[in-house]
């Protein structure tokens, strides 16, 4: 049970726009969707979820289609292979600071409308995204959502750790799907900005490179699987009780008042806590009650009702109304995915 918590699910809008590159290029989808073990009728649902592993799946299975690791979402390709090429690139940087150099070069060498530029005001570096040819493109949301997990996820790989972003910046309005964004990038979070941009703390780029040839062979056999889930922000409150909720049947989950007592913290104090975070207990659990939902519907043989006892529902009627808020649809419904093989 802990270890379908910690694969993780995505939101069937980015299921949708992969989709839409595939369409924009002529491309039959559903035999895809099939292969990856995506259902096509949970793209109906705005609310649906997928696991982690079935949109890394998708991810590599369009990039393969399309002979593009970016969706087509720049006038130039990112043929695959290009992204192997960046890590294999910048392992060989001493420090952050020579590696995020060599990183926005290679994008800024691979994309034509889809450029990235670095500035630094005091103790704060701003990496930001522009678009030089004024083309449109065709989704640019997703063109900067993709950019920018790609950037940040290959970042936080090279030096070993989550690097906190102070400030994420959106040059559009906020999308439906925009808590998302709090795993993603940040908790302070800002649209209808004038650019699409994050903000990390100067410090970092002085941090050493740790990484090399034989761990970005590693890295590389499980992407973008692990640039999906993200580096974990190991400070947070809201990590260490998702962690301390995983190693343990939800039925035995402490209440909040007992969870406080074991990180010696107030009640109140840990609600401030989880709030300047984004985060609240009953979130957290929901949360890791619907992935294990997701994972167990998807890849178990259990029973619906089995399942609902497991998650700690007292009734399976319960259970069906959680998950269909969770995700638009019925566990039955969602169970019609076809297991991949």
């Amino acid at each position: 049970m802990a270890a379908a918590a910690e694969k993780g699910s995505v939101a069937v809008a980015f299921v949708i726009k992969a989709v839409a590159a595939l369409r924009r290029r002529g491309v039959d989808e559903l035999p895809i969707l099939r292969a990856v073990g995506i259902q096509p009728h949970l793209l109906g649902s705005e609310h649906s979820r997928v696991q982690a592993a079935q949109y890394s799946a998708l991810w590599l299975a369009v990039a393969s289609a399309l002979d593009d690791e970016f969706f087509g979402l720049d006038s130039r390709r990112m043929k695959v292979g290009s992204f192997a090429t960046l890590c294999r690139l910048c392992v060989h940087a001493g420090t952050l600071r020579e590696a995020l150099g060599r990183a926005i070069g290679f994008f800024n060498l691979l994309l034509d409308d889809t450029q990235l530029e670095l500035e630094q005001q005091g103790d704060t570096v701003r990496i930001a995204i522009t678009h030089p040819t004024h083309r449109a493109l065709p989704d640019q949301v997703f063109a900067h959502e993709t950019l920018l997990i790609l950037l940040h996820g290959v970042l936080c790989w090279l030096v070993g750790r989550r690097l906190m972003i102070r400030e994420a910046q959106f040059g559009y309005t906020r999308p439906q799907w925009w808590r998302e964004y709090l795993a993603m990038y940040s908790t302070d979070l800002r649209f209808a900005q004038a650019q699409t941009a994050i903000c990390i703390d100067a410090a970092y780029l002085d941090v050493p490179v740790k990484q090399n040839e034989k761990t970005a062979r590693e890295f590389l056999r499980r992407a973008p699987y692990n640039i999906i889930l993200k580096y974990k922000d190991e400070r947070s409150w809201a990590l260490r009780i998702r962690r301390r909720l995983r190693n343990t049947a939800p039925e035995s989950w402490p209440n909040f008042e007992q969870l406080a007592g074991e990180l010696k913290l107030a009640s109140s104090t840990l609600h401030r806590k989880l709030e300047a975070e984004g985060e609240s207990f009953q979130r957290i659990k929901d949360e890791l009650r619907r992935d294990m939902a997701i994972h167990l519907l998807a890849e178990g043989e259990d029973s619906v009702a089995d399942i609902a006892a497991a998650l700690g529902f007292a009734e399976t009627s319960a259970f069906h109304r959680a998950f269909k808020q969770w995700t638009g649809v019925s566990p039955g419904d969602y169970r019609r995915v076809p297991k991949r093989r």
